[in-house]
């Protein structure tokens, strides 16, 4: 099932995102990370893509496996990198034949040694490009990577978003944002993206931190901050590893209830191809139901119209 059809049909939605394993004892890990939060009814998994393309068999195998063997959903990750138009193509023929329907498509990072992207002979410079590569078969549905903080080679906020509204002309039908953990730059994004005319679905993307040292490489790499008050309770168990996980656990919670509560289509999590954080949350979520009843002002993310969008207007989802 395409994913912008389980937008439309689920609502909320969670949603986990994995890596290709490097070895085939962390496959068999991987695969059982997956079985272990499929009780959670994901509407969907996704398959992130190697650097330069060396995952890309693995991409495909895995997230092939995902939803033939194990019943979910799966979107393969595809970019840019290191490829013709005509090696894109092939792996999207690849794609189809194995039964897949979700591309997310992105431009992709530098190879590890490089300090700039730079398209090969022949290939695509540019996210949208590739959105439009993968629009030109209409059995795919595509989505796009966005930022609420800017993407960090992005001039400013202005720039960023003119870049993703070419995502969006050329045929994204959902976006996924880079990990956040101030909430209001979520919501002032999406405010943002709709008075420029973006009006496709905004899915909040969130990392549960495990993990004090990884996060701020992380966040360091991707341009995204940590609020001063969460640095300090991390500085605060820096030599206690068991309550980061704690701590990490509570505030993705907290943060979820209040994307949710505030009326988000769905949220995705980055899971580092480990299942108890993410377990833990969307656990909790689903006991708690934040989505329901209605709590004060609501946030519309798929509204008819950018002025209906504003979040100081109700919504009924």
């Amino acid at each position: 099932m395409k994913i912008a059809e389980i937008l439309a049909a689920r609502r909320p939605s969670f949603s986990f995102e994995f890596f290709p394993p490097k070895s085939e004892a962390a496959m068999a890990a991987l695969l059982e990370t997956v079985a272990t939060l499929r009780p959670l009814q994901p509407a969907f998994v996704s398959v992130t893509y190697g650097a330069g393309g060396g995952t890309r068999a693995r991409t495909i195998e895995i997230t092939k496996t995902m939803k033939r063997d194990l019943g979910i959903e799966a979107m393969a990750h595809l970019t840019c990198v290191g490829a013709t138009r005509d090696e894109l193509r092939a792996t999207l023929t690849d794609i189809r034949g194995a039964g897949i329907e979700n591309v997310l498509a992105l431009r992709g990072d530098p190879p590890a040694g490089e300090a700039a992207f730079a398209a090969v002979t022949g290939g695509l410079a540019h996210g949208a490009d590739l959105v439009r590569l993968v629009r030109e078969d209409h059995s795919l549905c595509v989505g796009a990577a966005c930022y609420p903080e800017k993407h960090v080679e992005a001039a400013d906020p202005a720039d960023d978003l003119r870049h993703l509204r070419h995502k969006v002309e050329a045929g994204a039908q959902f976006l996924i944002t880079q990990l956040f953990f101030d909430n209001q730059r979520y919501f002032s994004f999406v405010e943002r993206a709709r008075r420029a005319g973006i009006d496709v679905p905004i899915i909040p993307g969130i990392m549960p931190i495990t993990n004090a040292a990884q996060i701020e490489r992380f966040t360091r790499m991707c341009g995204a901050t940590i609020p001063p008050a969460l640095v300090a309770e991390l500085e605060a168990r820096g030599e206690e590893p068991e309550a980061v996980i704690d701590l990490g656990v509570a505030y993705a919670t907290l943060q979820c209830v209040d994307l949710l509560a505030r009326g988000v289509p769905a949220i995705h999590f980055y899971t580092l191809n480990k299942s108890p954080a993410t377990r833990a949350v969307v656990s909790a979520l689903l006991a708690a139901r934040p989505w329901e009843p209605a709590r004060g002002r609501r946030y519309v993310e798929n509204a008819d119209s950018v002025a209906e969008s504003a979040l100081s207007l109700p919504t009924t989802l």
